[in-house]
């Protein structure tokens, strides 16, 4: 019964995370809830996870990571990283990955993502190159870098403290780079070789055609008998019929409405709406419709420009809407339209709850424009402007990285105690402070992460971990030791598409040690496999790091499946010759 019951909640879990109709931390609490309702779990066992020192060493990192980045070094580093790139595209496409992955062995690989992504779309357009042939290699040297150390991702680290429970000694914070730097190399060769050659070169557009803006496009001119005349222009007869007014000419002024704005006789409205109300506002007396076709030069002035901006990591904006942001009071801006996953929403924009890697068009002066670019929800695409390099605190910030990695791989302090010390240390000496270093944590993430290490300890409790490890045995022991493995590698791998990384990993690692135990094989060796495994799943794009490029990229799905699914199935056999030979069966 119990068995059937934590599998049941798996399942339910899987769909959860899959469709996100609920946020992930909510569904991981209510399944402790069940779990130790349920006597599966103890209260204590349920909420161990989250008072282990890995969720320490994790949210230590988000702080170091937050700090290196206000102080501006690696702005500095990337401005040098364009320059010698420049040389040569093929020069630039090397060293991008190469750098990439080394910085984010050390760094959250979103993280490092999403602070590369705008300063290469730069890039792109002055060198005349497509942004899609430089995005998705950096989102994948940022995942596969993430492989060479303990703290290269969550995962990593989640998995670590994981099976330290069960008796078995931590991974070292070095013990993992042979492999992960021959997994990280065979990355870089396929992109430069093979990967490069079946990348996209996805063409830019002006904006109004790449949203396809025309259609949804209108001048009307206000007549002097025109209803329309003293009307709010956010609450006047056209906003009923659904149409939203973005720009008023007025004799020779081009300006952007707000809330205070009435419409005057004379004046010609830039709406946009749908074309079957179009019809109704025709009939309406007073007006008239201009047939000429909107350009982007009518939505842009000396005074009002387009453009793109990016919803990052840790924004404060995902899960609101545009109406709840109040975004045109706070910003200033008009959001026009709406990029997700390649598609675009035009309708009913006010109400979309924004997401992780959303692109938004939107139109305002460029002193307003301007402000974002220290933004920590909005990333500007296209413009990049370095912050102010702080040499005296960014040496300080990476002084304290490096000592907390020396200190814990010589055992003289605890990893935990290592990195939470660092990171004290940068919010004391002012390289950031204390309320951006809370904002740096990911703690959706940190729930995520002790909830599924205590269910994992549910599947050995309930014995669904070895009702599991017996039929996998039965089914895969009689062709040996690799062929199981491999089976793991395959479900961890498909797991990580419905769920994260780190969700799929644990869920895995419980039953993979029984069952290594039963073939009597080294149960480090299968969990280190299935923690490499769960960050080589590269052939859907719903890897964090793959959503941020995924929009600034213009891919499509189906780019994603054509490069990663030979990376991904090179990654795996990779995995499973290297691990015996680093850890023998």
């Amino acid at each position: 019964m119990e068995i059937a019951l934590v599998l049941t909640l798996l399942v339910i879990a899987v769909v959860l995370f899959a469709t996100e109709k609920v946020s992930i931390e909510i569904v991981t609490l209510l399944m402790l809830v069940v779990l130790a309702g349920s006597q599966i779990i103890t209260a204590q066992e349920a909420f161990a996870g989250f008072s282990s020192d890995f969720i320490i060493i994790i949210a230590s990192i988000f702080v170091l990571s937050a700090a290196l980045q206000e102080t501006g070094i690696l702005d500095f580093a990337v401005v040098r990283l364009v320059r010698l790139a420049q040389q040569s595209r093929n020069l630039m496409l090397f060293t991008i990955m190469l750098v990439t992955g080394i910085v984010s062995a050390f760094m959250n690989n979103t993280t490092v993502t999403a602070m590369l992504v705008t300063p290469l779309v730069g890039l792109s357009k002055r060198i005349n190159t497509s942004a899609s042939k430089l995005l998705m290699p950096l989102a994948y040297a940022a995942i596969l870098g993430g492989t060479c150390t303990l703290i290269g991702t969550s995962t990593n680290v989640a998995v670590s403290g994981y099976i330290s429970k069960t008796g078995l000694a931590p991974i070292g914070i070095f013990e993992i780079t042979g492999i992960g730097a021959v997994i990280f190399l065979v990355g870089i060769a396929y992109m430069m070789t093979i990967g490069q050659r079946m990348l996209p070169n996805h063409e830019d557009q002006q904006l109004t055609e790449e949203y396809k803006l025309q259609k949804y496009l209108s001048e009307i001119v206000v007549q002097q008998d025109s209803p329309l005349a003293g009307q709010l222009v956010f609450a006047s007869d056209l906003t009923t019929l659904n149409f939203r007014i973005l720009n008023i000419i007025r004799g020779k002024e081009n300006f952007l409405p707000d809330f205070r704005t009435r419409i005057r006789a004379g004046d010609v409205l830039l709406v946009e709406g749908d074309l079957d109300n179009l019809i109704k506002v025709k009939e309406t007396k007073g007006i008239d419709i201009m047939a000429d076709v909107i350009l982007e030069k009518d939505l842009e002035t000396d005074n009002i420009r387009l453009a793109e901006l990016l919803v990052v990591r840790q924004s404060a904006l995902i899960g609101r809407t545009i109406k709840e942001i109040n975004f045109l009071q706070r910003y200033g801006l008009v959001v026009l339209a709406i990029s997700r996953y390649g598609e675009t929403l035009r309708t009913k924009i006010g109400r979309t709850q924004l997401q992780l890697g959303d692109l938004l068009l939107v139109q305002g002066s460029p002193e307003r424009l301007s402000q974002l670019r220290n933004s920590s929800n909005l990333a500007l695409l296209g413009e990049f402007e370095p912050l102010l390099f702080k040499k005296r605190k960014g040496i300080i910030a990476i002084s304290c990285f490096l000592v907390a990695i020396l200190l814990g791989t010589l055992e003289v302090l605890p990893l935990s105690i290592a990195f939470l010390m660092a990171a004290l240390a940068t919010i004391l000496l002012r390289c950031i402070s204390s309320d951006k270093a809370y904002a740096a944590i990911d703690f959706k993430l940190l729930v995520l992460i002790g909830g599924m290490t205590a269910f994992g300890t549910a599947m050995e409790n309930s014995g669904a971990a070895d009702f599991l490890a017996e039929g996998i045995v039965q089914v895969l022991g009689p062709m040996g030791k690799v062929a199981v493995l491999a089976g793991f590698v395959l479900l961890t791998v498909i797991l990580t598409q419905p769920m994260s990384n780190a969700a799929a990993a644990l869920v895995i690692v419980p039953v993979a040690l029984r069952t290594a135990e039963a073939l009597g094989s080294d149960p480090r060796a299968f969990a280190i496999a299935i923690m490499l495994a769960a960050s080589v799943s590269l052939v859907t794009p719903f890897e964090p790091a793959c959503i941020l490029v995924y929009s600034p990229g213009k891919y499509r799905f189906r780019d994603f499946m054509k490069v990663g699914s030979p990376l991904t199935l090179l990654l795996i056999v990779v995995i499973l010759v290297m691990v015996p030979v680093f850890w023998p069966l």
